[in-house]
């Protein structure tokens, strides 16, 4: 049998090899100078090299997250540029394409869903915590973020409707009053699965981590929003003392964590 003629077709699939493995070898050279330029924040020029490093090889899965997190970089939550807007827009884009290939890869669902609370795009980043929480049962930050997700979203409608009817003034114990039946049906509707959903979540983080300071004091808030829509005067009295007892619980916590790191601790409320 002769070989002759298979001669050139073999020719070309080793150059076609040989070109494979090099490209290779300088998708990785890139990907390293972008680390470098993203070390030295450079974050332009690292971007620069971490495009090429995925144009040159695609699944390159190291050069998509760098091109992510270095886009994320350079992103500022909550300013309404347009730069600002598709940087955080491109961060989306690559650790999307991370995500199509690697759908369970934490990093990216965690930058994704920083940058969505950014975009004040809360029912997508409780999305991406509610997949995190599952990656990660035992990590008690997406149970923290779904929980003040939904006090963000439920607090807005309280706060309406208390605007709306002059109910904003405080007691002497620092409490607002109560919010009449006849206003209150709307908002029930609106916030109880949130409220439950909240609760629970927060009281897991704080069951993982029984020092989480932030987390306590969203149950503060959140047992204050249940409240709003409790249908008794027990119930409200309850809530709101259970709101008050998680305010000392967090001073605590952040005082405990102040003293054992020799200063201040957690963020004020």
């Amino acid at each position: 049998m002769k070989l002759d003629k298979y001669a050139p077709l073999c020719g070309a699939l080793l150059l076609a090899l040989a070109a494979c493995g090099c490209n290779k070898l300088k998708a990785r050279d890139h990907l390293n100078k972008g680390v470098q330029d993203y070390s030295n924040a450079q974050f332009q020029p690292a971007v620069m090299h971490f495009k090429e490093a995925v144009r040159l090889d695609p699944n390159l899965l190291n050069a998509r997250l760098y091109l992510g997190t270095a886009y994320f970089a350079q992103y500022i939550p909550g300013g309404e540029s347009d730069d600002n807007k598709k940087n955080a827009q491109n961060a989306l884009d690559a650790f999307g394409q991370v995500l199509q290939t690697d759908p369970g890869n934490t990093t990216a669902l965690s930058f994704t869903a920083q940058i969505h609370y950014g975009l004040k795009e809360f029912d997508k980043a409780k999305e991406d915590n509610q997949k995190l929480m599952q990656l990660e049962p035992q990590n008690p930050e997406p149970y923290y973020w779904i929980g003040m997700l939904d006090w963000l979203i439920c607090y807005p409608r309280s706060q309406q409707v208390r605007n709306d009817h002059n109910l904003t003034t405080p007691d002497k114990d620092g409490n607002l009053p109560p919010i009449p039946d006849k206003f209150r049906g709307d908002l029930t509707d609106q916030n109880q699965a949130l409220v439950d959903e909240g609760l629970k979540a927060l009281q897991k983080a704080i069951e993982l981590k029984p020092n989480y300071d932030e987390a306590m004091s969203y149950l503060n808030l959140m047992y204050r929003q249940k409240a709003d829509i409790d249908t008794d005067k027990e119930s409200r009295e309850a809530d709101l003392k259970a709101a008050n007892d998680w305010v000392n619980k967090a001073l605590a916590a952040r005082k405990a964590a102040g003293a054992s790191s020799g200063g201040a601790g957690g963020a004020t409320q």
